[in-house]
């Protein structure tokens, strides 16, 4: 995550009630960036912060549907979508995370982590949209129920191999810094004879590696070595193991390669545009891990 934000005039989209709106926001995640640097106004200033920073968020997605309605925006529904999707899973996880650490500097990264590239990213992409700057790279977007059924698979699985309550952070990921360093990332490639291919991608926050390896190997992992990367190599092929019949149930797929990936080469996956599944999830007390299918 960047130490610092800043608005810049390329984020405009034309419309001067919504630029202004976005303005806004990057000033105050700005100003939290500051505050959560500062030791002794950290805690109750990001708290009020955040609640400010939410309650205009939700003020300006109400103002920009109504735009986009009005001047009869076709992608409406999409982008009302991931409005819905942060206003009703993505904020109330993270602030449910701040409240259970007590806006530890951590939790506070995470939640600056996601929004900013949440915003940076919605802004470039889907607010260019609908002027006519960009077009959606939500092109392909499961149903709500392909996601609800993958969202409890994912849970499960991840609750399973950390024996820890798993939530949903977000059902539309698009690639954004968890805000707190380094990842781990795969990708694990599924072929059929008749060589069409199925991708699935795991990303894992280094907090989550760490402590997940400690508990099961019963020793102190302190760092990112080969042995954790090979460790969590075995453990995302179980992963998956538990999630691909529900992807394989018309072709036999096979696993070809699972290959250790930067995030930098991860996030090119959303260059054209997202995965029809792209699902983040915390793990309580331990870190985020993204899954996403192509």
């Amino acid at each position: 995550m960047p130490n610092e934000i800043k608005w810049n005039d390329r984020f405009c989209i034309g419309v001067d009630t919504i630029d202004r709106a976005h303005q806004r926001l990057f000033a105050i995640v700005g100003k939290l960036l500051d505050l959560n640097e500062d030791a002794a106004k950290q805690q109750h200033a990001c708290r009020e912060g955040i609640k400010y920073f939410k309650s205009y968020a939700m003020k300006h997605f109400a103002e920009e549907e109504a735009y986009m309605q009005s001047v009869g925006y076709a992608g409406y529904e999409i982008h009302k979508s991931l409005h819905d999707n942060l206003r009703s899973e993505t904020l109330p996880t993270l602030e449910e995370e701040l409240e259970a650490q007590d806006y530890s500097p951590e939790s506070v990264r995470h939640f600056l982590g996601i929004c900013t590239g949440w915003l940076s990213a919605h802004i470039m992409i889907e607010d260019y949209a609908i002027t006519g700057k960009s077009a959606s790279k939500w092109k392909h977007p499961a149903s709500e129920g392909e996601m609800s059924a993958l969202s409890k698979m994912g849970i499960r699985a991840l609750e399973t191999m950390c024996q820890c309550r798993t939530q949903v952070v977000s059902q539309h990921y698009g690639g954004e810094d968890f805000g707190t360093g380094k990842t781990l990332c795969y990708r694990l490639s599924y072929v059929s004879k008749d060589k069409s291919y199925l991708l699935f991608y795991l990303v894992f926050e280094e907090a989550l590696v760490l402590k997940t390896l400690s508990e099961i190997l019963s020793q102190d992992i302190p760092r990112i070595d080969q042995t954790a990367v090979s460790a969590m190599r075995i453990l995302s092929e179980q992963f998956i193991g538990t999630l691909k019949d529900h992807f394989m149930s018309e072709k036999k797929y096979y696993l070809e390669r699972n290959d250790l990936l930067t995030m930098e080469q991860f996030v090119r996956t959303f260059d054209k545009e997202y995965p029809p599944y792209s699902m983040l999830f915390s793990v309580e007390g331990r870190g985020y891990c993204a899954l996403c299918v192509k």
